[in-house]
């Protein structure tokens, strides 16, 4: 077989629209271009799509597909969904959040307010915690409801959102004051503290008082997602979203092209020529009048032959598969119910803030913060029936602060020691040794995949493994006056006026969201 029959070539030799990479903002933006009648190729380095929002069998001979990278779903707009007719669900989770506290614990259940009211009142001695987090809460709810339609509108100004909030309390909370300060004034517990705090910290090495507000930006999206802030479990795995993307795109006429490597981007503003490699050996290039990158602005600076920052990435991701739930040393919570929700540990506001200090001291962070959620309570069906009846289940855990800096002598002795520290936080709270109900793969070996921002980065080409590609920007425009351009008009502009982000690096990118894809093609559509 020849080359070109192993690795077709595009189609055309030039398109108004050419897409480099095939993550799901990618998919996103194909697709609606394509519906929209413009000839679109997109081009993926790897032999399928998806980027980092795929559902992989990760275990030889275990018939399990986890969502490997990416795991669950906020930010994703119901628009998106409806718009490009995706067959796709998620589901929700009651339990919010369980926090090992001693021998008991703190339950945020969704479905019972009793409940939650009595779990707090056990961990702090009072109901002074509970009434702030209703409240605290209800001001969240409500920015939700009223910034996240704005996503996918043309980015407003600072003085329009802040319109649009309509709250200035809750504006100088989210948008003005290190979140610390106002965690601090709101709650009194260490533990409840840190419990809100991680949706500023994760996948953000920063502290809770940074005077640079990154940990409020984390902050925003993290509670935003669907207009309330719901985190939910994609069904079939997040493969199941960009399978559905790569289906839609397809039908719409786009052309896909995998196991193609871009290597090089030159434009002079009104067409630009995309150079690439399919597979090992066969080079080509193709015109267009529009490029979208759904790749972080680094790597576009080095398609482009311009010097850039390289982001740096803070977390560790491990994914299980068990024979069995672990027992708790909360013997008053059942293992169902605390793994259903975010499973918070060693994220006490005073635990984060060692780690951190640790961390940026170059330290492998002596307590690791982390936490874990069980796909499978919600939704077993990534499980093959087999392993569903013999009562295994998935765990995902995410660790917080271990920046790539850690990792540049020696990754893998690195990565097993902080796997180690890792596993022996989340032991002191089981009643029993985490990796004794590890199921064992088909070779006999552990169930248990690692990954720190050097192999997020070898694996999905996240430059240092920085799973939102740069840092967040808040989800308004600085400019004086209305941006110049459809691309500044929609948050997805670059140094070049038909090259445009389309992934997480654009201004209202980051999470599973779709919003980088969705903006960049409005911007193409009314360039």
């Amino acid at each position: 077989m020849s080359d070109s029959e192993r690795h077709p070539r595009p189609r055309r030799d030039r398109y108004d629209v050419v897409i480099v990479g095939g993550g799901h903002n990618g998919l996103v933006a194909a697709a609606y271009l394509a519906r929209a009648g413009r000839s679109v190729l997109l081009l993926e380095r790897e032999p399928h799509t998806g980027g980092a929002a795929v559902s992989e069998r990760v275990f030889p001979g275990v018939l399990a597909r986890l969502s490997r990278f990416s795991y669950l779903v906020s930010l994703l707009p119901e628009l998106i969904v409806r718009d490009l007719g995706l067959r796709f669900e998620t589901r929700k989770r009651r339990i919010s959040s369980y926090t090992p506290v001693g021998e008991h614990g703190l339950l945020v259940d969704n479905a019972s307010v009793a409940g939650t009211r009595d779990s707090f009142a056990r961990v702090t001695g009072s109901e002074r915690d509970f009434l702030a987090w209703q409240r605290f809460y209800a001001m969240t709810g409500e920015l939700a409801r009223r910034v996240f339609p704005t996503l996918t509108q043309p980015l407003p100004s600072r003085a329009e959102l802040r319109r649009r909030v309509g709250d200035p309390a809750a504006w100088e909370a989210v948008f003005e004051r290190p979140l610390g300060e106002v965690v601090e004034a709101t709650f009194a517990d260490d533990t409840v503290r840190g419990v809100v705090l991680t949706d500023a910290l994760i996948g953000t090495f920063a502290q809770a008082h940074d005077p640079s507000l990154l940990q409020n930006r984390c902050f925003l999206y993290h509670v935003i997602g669907g207009g309330t802030g719901d985190w939910d479990v994609p069904v079939g795995g997040m493969g199941a979203f960009t399978d559905a993307l790569a289906a839609a795109a397809r039908a719409a006429g786009a052309e896909i092209v995998t196991d193609c490597t871009v290597t090089g981007l030159e434009t002079d503003g009104g067409t630009a020529e995309v150079r690439f490699t399919l597979g090992d050996a066969v080079a080509g290039a193709v015109a267009a009048r529009h490029v979208l990158v759904n790749a972080a602005p680094y790597v576009l600076a080095g398609l482009l032959g311009e010097e850039a920052a390289k982001p740096e990435g803070a977390q560790l991701k491990i994914n299980m598969l068990l024979r069995r739930l672990p027992r708790l040393r909360d013997a008053s919570v059942d293992p169902r119910t605390a793994f259903a929700g975010t499973f918070h540990i060693a994220e006490s506001a005073t635990q984060l803030d060692k780690a951190y200090r640790e961390a940026a001291a170059g330290r492998i962070p002596s307590a690791p913060p982390s936490e874990i959620y069980c796909h499978t309570l919600t939704d077993p069906s990534i499980l093959a029936p087999e392993l569903i009846e013999q009562g295994m289940h998935t765990l995902t855990l995410f660790g917080l602060h271990t920046p790539a800096r850690l990792f540049a002598t020696e990754p893998e002795s690195t990565k097993a020691r902080l796997v180690d520290a890792t596993l022996a936080q989340l032991d002191s709270v089981l009643s029993e040794p985490i990796r004794d109900c590890l199921a064992l793969d088909a070779d006999g070996n552990p169930c248990l995949e690692a990954m720190s921002p050097v192999d997020l980065e070898t694996e999905v080409h996240m430059p240092g493994g920085h799973i939102f590609h740069a840092d967040l920007a808040f989800p308004f425009h600085t400019e004086d006056g209305d941006p110049a351009t459809p691309a500044a008009r929609w948050g997805v502009a670059t140094a070049h006026a038909n090259v445009f982000l389309c992934g997480a690096g654009a201004v209202r990118g980051g999470g599973v969201s779709g919003v980088g894809g969705h903006n960049a093609a409005m911007a193409v559509l009314e360039s």
